[in-house]
């Protein structure tokens, strides 16, 4: 068994998905290796081990997300970690979740659309300035890699739930953006470690609000 083949035999053990599911994934991994070169979707040392830097990496989202949310909203998709993984796995687990990935590139939101078609899954895509974006409501917003805590917060103000959740992986800097955050806002968090990564972490973000300056 080749290593590629090992990684991915974990991953739908350890996610238990089925091999339409795999399938799936197999299609988006493959697209994703062939546009890289064409439009540097993720670092290129990173492409031998795409199933664990990226699709499980994302795919661990999964596990924290709200068993009642019927819309998810993944913003600055970019090369569709989380957003593509999410609907990969929504479509076997969950066919009425309502999935938007929000990408302000042009020619990143065409491979979005792309994978999407050749996964066989249905997401909405938005090519957008999230800035821009009218407010979605989201249940759930997630984003893997797109700017600070305090700036996402931002975003999720007006674009999730106030009920919904918020979940945001984190490197090694967690903790100094969480300090960082709190001047700001007034969070309801909960930390899980990462599955693929030690240093790593996901944020999950309830209740928040800004901090009254006086």
């Amino acid at each position: 068994m080749s290593f590629v083949e090992a990684t991915q035999a974990n991953f739908a053990k350890m996610f238990d998905v089925s091999r339409e599911t795999m399938d799936r994934l197999q299609a988006y991994s493959e697209l994703l290796i062939k546009w890289n070169p064409k439009i540097n979707l993720v670092a290129r040392s990173t492409i031998p081990d795409v199933w664990h830097r990226h699709i499980a990496d994302s795919a661990q989202l999964w596990t924290l997300a709200p068993k009642h949310a019927t819309t998810w909203l993944d913003i600055g998709s970019g090369a569709g970690f989380p957003g593509l993984v999410i609907g990969a796995i929504a479509a076997e687990k969950a066919p009425d979740l309502r999935i938007t990935l929000v990408e302000s590139d042009r020619r990143k939101s065409v491979f979005l659309k792309t994978a999407a078609r050749e996964m066989g899954i249905t997401v909405e895509v938005i090519t957008k300035r999230i800035e821009l974006l009218e407010s979605q409501h989201a249940d759930i917003l997630s984003a893997r890699a797109l700017s600070s805590l305090s700036q996402l917060l931002d975003f999720a103000e007006k674009h999730r739930n106030a009920d919904g959740a918020c979940l945001f992986p984190k490197g090694a800097r967690a903790n100094s953006e969480l300090t960082e955050a709190s001047s700001c806002w007034h969070m309801a968090y909960e930390t899980f470690p990462s599955m693929t990564d030690p240093d790593a972490v996901i944020l999950r973000i309830g209740e928040f609000a800004r901090v009254q300056k006086h």
